[in-house]
């Protein structure tokens, strides 16, 4: 029904009844779920929030955490496990010889099959726990103690891009909220002056497949990642053209223009999230720039991370620049080591030891500065820290006189540390070769239900209806794997 009869209300009778009968029940459910404490937050001593940043208001999670933010350092293209964490003498043994025939891959690329190939520098142990861990990696072996190895990791898709966008939306497909953008979702931010998820790419450029791996999907927009840059202006077209008083005038007027139509009209949850977005945006010009301003630490922390000297410069910038978003409450941060073409990445198809031994170098000194400057700041146990890369490398080489590895998705390496987490062991194996997770497989399902729930999250119960179903990160999938929890 479209007419409108003059009610004083402006809505049609149909309208009328049904939202007063809504009215009744709602009022009834609050009070009980009230009573029950279901609500964190039931009303508002002041003003309420501006229309859109409900969603982003600080949530509850399903069960008591101490994690309160995440940093995820993604190796765009995909480190060597049998050359990083994933120790395995029999490479040694059975050097030079054929993988064997009931080892069955995809072959990505079509590329050539070398011979088995040990890994390319030594492994030593780490710490109390004796943790192996490769020469690539000297620094973060200091933390040996601190880290859960995941050596049984496998996933879905042996190509960069759809393995990229699985590991950071569950699918192989584009279209599907992010991690991040499902951490948000479950417990909003602590800082509305900041994006409760950020993403800073590599100089070189980010993954192939793009935005998708920060999108938010089906999902609102507020809760999709926001790029920033780690040097000059943190989020490009931040500044109005007109100065800070006439930009509050103006945002003034617009929100209390959009407000009207919100109230006259259902849903409109589109225009709420871009009354939100020009807010934030306005919030941000005084926050951001602050938040990245690296003047404003010691020579001595900045030294720690590399910044000032090649070629730790710029990953230590955004690990410290990690480590500042954190401090103020941004839930969840993504980083990206190598971008733009794939010779720029991990992506080790030529040589591992020119491929990682540059890479390596590159993030080493800083990852174990964010891990040390988390720890002597409190923060570390309020804070989850993820690496790892889309899939992982063949133990066999590319061909003779090509000391490669192709992609491989049926086994491979990743860490956690912080809040929540047992340091200093080792979970799962893959063969014997490092080809294949054999013990205690960890699809990524799994590791994203370990993620979500180490963040107080029940990856069952974080749910979103789209198109008639209760859509989930995971799927219909994924198991916590419990025996890396402290």
């Amino acid at each position: 029904m479209s007419r409108r009869f003059g009610f004083p209300c402006g809505q049609t009778r149909r309208e009328f009844v049904w939202e007063m009968g809504a009215g009744f029940a709602g009022t009834a459910l609050t009070a009980m779920l009230a009573s029950e404490g279901f609500f964190s937050r039931i009303g508002y001593a002041g003003e309420p929030p501006a229309a859109g940043t409900e969603g982003l208001m600080p949530k509850r999670p399903h069960n008591p955490s101490p994690i309160r933010s995440v940093i995820f350092l993604m190796m765009n293209g995909a480190p060597s496990q049998v050359d990083t964490f994933d120790y395995k003498p029999e490479l040694e043994r059975y050097a030079g010889k054929d993988l064997p025939p009931d080892k069955e891959f995809i072959n990505s690329g079509g590329r050539k099959k070398g011979f088995l190939t040990p890994n390319w520098r030594p492994f030593r142990p780490g710490g109390e726990s004796g943790l192996l861990i490769s020469d690539y990696f000297p620094h973060v072996r200091e933390h040996a103690d601190k880290l859960a190895v995941i050596n049984s990791c496998h996933t879905d898709s042996h190509a960069h891009g759809s393995a990229l966008v699985a590991m950071n939306t569950g699918k192989t497909f584009i279209g599907r909220p992010s991690l991040g953008s499902w951490a948000l979702y479950g417990l909003g931010t602590e800082n509305q002056d900041l994006p409760g998820y950020v993403v800073i790419l590599d100089k070189r450029g980010g993954p192939i497949s793009g935005q998708p791996n920060w999108s938010s999907g089906f999902m609102s927009a507020a809760y999709q990642g926001t790029m920033f840059r780690p040097t000059g202006t943190p989020i490009l077209d931040l500044q109005g053209p007109y100065g800070r008083t006439a930009q509050r005038k103006q945002l003034d007027l617009l929100q209390q223009l959009n407000n009207e139509h919100l109230q006259s009209r259902k849903g409109g949850q589109q225009l709420a999230d871009r009354i939100n977005s020009y807010e934030l945006a306005y919030r941000m010009q005084a926050a951001a720039p602050e938040a990245v301003e690296l003047s404003q630490e010691t020579e001595q922390t900045q030294a720690a991370y590399g910044l000032a000297q090649q070629p730790t410069d710029e990953f230590g910038r955004n690990c410290l620049i990690a480590r500042r978003l954190v401090e103020r409450g941004v839930r969840f941060v993504q980083l990206y080591s190598g971008g733009g073409h794939l010779e720029d990445t991990w992506d080790a198809h030529e040589s591992i030891e020119i491929n990682h031994g540059l890479h390596g170098a590159e993030v080493d000194q800083p990852i174990a500065a964010l891990l040390t400057d988390l720890e002597q700041r409190g923060l570390l146990d309020s804070t989850l820290v993820i690496w790892g890369g889309e899939f992982g490398r063949m133990p066999f080489s590319e061909g003779k006189d090509a000391p490669g590895r192709n992609h491989n998705p049926y086994g491979f390496s990743m860490w956690l540390a912080g809040g929540g987490v047992k340091g200093g062991i080792n979970y799962g194996e893959t063969d014997e070769f490092g080809f294949e997770a054999v013990t205690n497989p960890v699809h990524l399902h799994d590791l994203h239900a370990t993620i979500l729930h180490l963040m107080g999250l029940d990856h069952e119960l974080l749910t979103y209806f789209h198109q008639g179903r209760n859509e989930r990160l995971t799927d219909v999938a994924g198991n916590v794997v419990e025996e890396i929890l402290a």
